[in-house]
């Protein structure tokens, strides 16, 4: 967050600053409302302040530019290609579903954690986004569209658990009941399983739901795949999600991506499935989007099926993510790269 990022401050943050500039403390639920209410990018739009107090807060905007999007022929999913300020540029991407909008959005520029099947950790990890910057990739998106979300996952580009704070301060701002107030369970934050942050993330006690990227049901073959499991064992990792999960109530889901060959064996499906069995968690099996520099393909319907039905041989719970956007640079990071990272 910038000293200064409108966008970026609470209430009572906002409170002071008002009054910092001597203008009546009522102006920061006004302008409170326009940020998170109406969505304004501009303090031009904030017609009921006078043209110098708009002039003076417009300097505090958290600037980001639309750069172009695309959606899918077959499901109407949107990905868009966003620059910040510094012109750093970030994905955000829009579904449609029965049950309503989601939006997924990024919380870096770039990624460190440098999972093989992922074009997101090419280049390796920019910076942090800042607070502003998470909330202006909804409203932004929200404004073009004239839609409304019900679901946000913070699965895009990055990895949430090391930009911690600002991760913090947008769940509670956009949960807000004088902002958008979206409920807290209608989050997801996604993490390739920093530990003593998943601790972190449960004393919090936000309400929100984890999911963990596991991706393989062994230690020996995760690290093939995910770097961060040099780091922590799945014992470790499966032990910060059930503290978790004992802190919240909050049930875990399990993000595995089937690779054809890599990961889709039977034998990692039972393995996988003795693993969970009697956790309670659920499984979202994604058919992995392929990505130019990478050698991964995804599994066959006929495995996807197959290992779903192991799965559920344990008692778990499992759900086939539906393919969306696969002619529009569905992987994450995919048009990041192929439209210039930093022009």
């Amino acid at each position: 967050m910038t000293n200064h990022e409108l966008s970026s401050m609470y209430m009572d943050e906002l409170t002071e600053y008002v009054k910092e500039k001597g203008w009546p403390a009522f102006r920061a639920k006004q302008i409170f409302e326009w940020l998170h209410k109406k969505h304004v990018t501009s303090a031009a739009d904030m017609t009921n302040l006078s043209k110098e107090m708009r002039e003076d807060l417009e300097k505090d905007m958290c600037k980001i530019s639309y750069v172009m999007h695309q959606t899918s022929a077959t499901d109407g999913t949107s990905k868009f290609l966003l620059e910040m300020e510094d012109g750093q540029r970030i994905e955000t991407v829009f579904m449609k579903y029965h049950h309503g909008n989601s939006i997924c959005i990024s919380s870096q520029a770039g990624c460190a954690m440098g999972c093989r099947f992922c074009a997101s950790t090419i280049g390796g990890c920019i910076r942090n986004l800042t607070t502003g910057e998470m909330l202006g990739q909804i409203y932004t998106v929200l404004n073009i569209l004239g839609e409304e979300v019900s679901n946000i996952v913070v699965m895009g580009t990055g990895e949430p658990l090391q930009n911690y704070d600002n991760l913090i301060r947008f769940i509670k701002l956009i949960t807000d009941e004088k902002g958008y107030n979206l409920s807290k369970r209608s989050i997801t934050v996604s993490s390739c399983g920093i530990v003593p942050m998943i601790k972190k993330l449960a004393d919090d006690d936000l309400g929100i739901t984890f999911a963990l990227s596991l991706h393989a049901p062994t230690d020996e073959k995760r690290k093939t795949l995910m770097p961060i499991a040099e780091k922590y064992s799945i014992k470790e990792t499966l032990e910060a999600t059930d503290y978790y999960f004992e802190k919240t109530g909050r049930r875990i889901s399990i993000e595995y991506s089937m690779m054809g060959g890599i990961n889709d064996s039977d034998k990692d499906a039972e393995l996988l499935g003795k693993l969970l069995k009697g956790r309670g968690y659920h499984v979202n099996m994604i058919p992995v989007n392929p990505v130019d520099e990478r050698e991964f393909v995804r599994s066959s319907r006929e495995q996807i099926e197959e290992f779903k039905k192991i799965l559920e041989k344990f008692g778990i719970n499992v759900t086939i993510r539906r393919g969306m956007g696969r002619d529009i640079d569905a992987a994450c990071g995919q048009l990041r790269r192929k439209y210039g990272v930093n022009n």
